[in-house]
């Protein structure tokens, strides 16, 4: 297995459809759901795995879709509201990679190690990953098996 560990965001480690309202600020070109998100794990405990890993030698990442039907103004908020929440809530994770990428995208064509791990909450992109790949309910469980 490749030293790898990528999560995507929004539903596995940012609740943006937890967020009142949250398609329709999409549908309107607003970026607030992807800024205001409560986490969905508990990201100081993460954090700590996470930098631990990195001690380790592991690679860890970001592979995140943009809006469906967006537009590259949109794009370019979603961006910004991404990395603001990863900086907001992980300050201390230095990430060695983060792809934020068109909606549809294929995670495993657009990150540096594929056959790395991957929590994601969407079933096609775990199946369609190239290494292993699990759901955001797994993440603590998995990352405490190989600290």
């Amino acid at each position: 297995m490749t030293k790898a560990i990528y999560f995507d965001m929004d539903g596995t480690i940012a609740n943006l459809y937890g967020v009142e309202n949250w398609l329709e600020y999409l549908t309107n070109g607003n970026a607030k759901p992807y800024a205001v998100a409560t986490p969905l794990v508990n990201l100081n405990a993460l954090a700590r795995r996470l930098n631990n890993l990195q001690r380790k030698g592991y690679t860890i990442g970001i592979i995140s879709w943009l809006a469906k039907n967006s537009t590259a103004e949109y794009d370019e908020a979603v961006t910004k509201a991404k990395m603001g929440w990863l900086t907001r809530h992980m300050k201390s994770v230095k990430w060695d990679e983060v792809k934020i990428v068109p909606y549809g995208t294929p995670k495993e064509e657009t990150v540096n190690y594929p056959m790395g791990i991957l929590f994601d909450d969407e079933e096609p992109n775990r199946k369609n990953w190239k290494g292993q790949a699990f759901s955001e309910n797994q993440i603590m469980e998995v990352l405490g098996a190989i600290t």
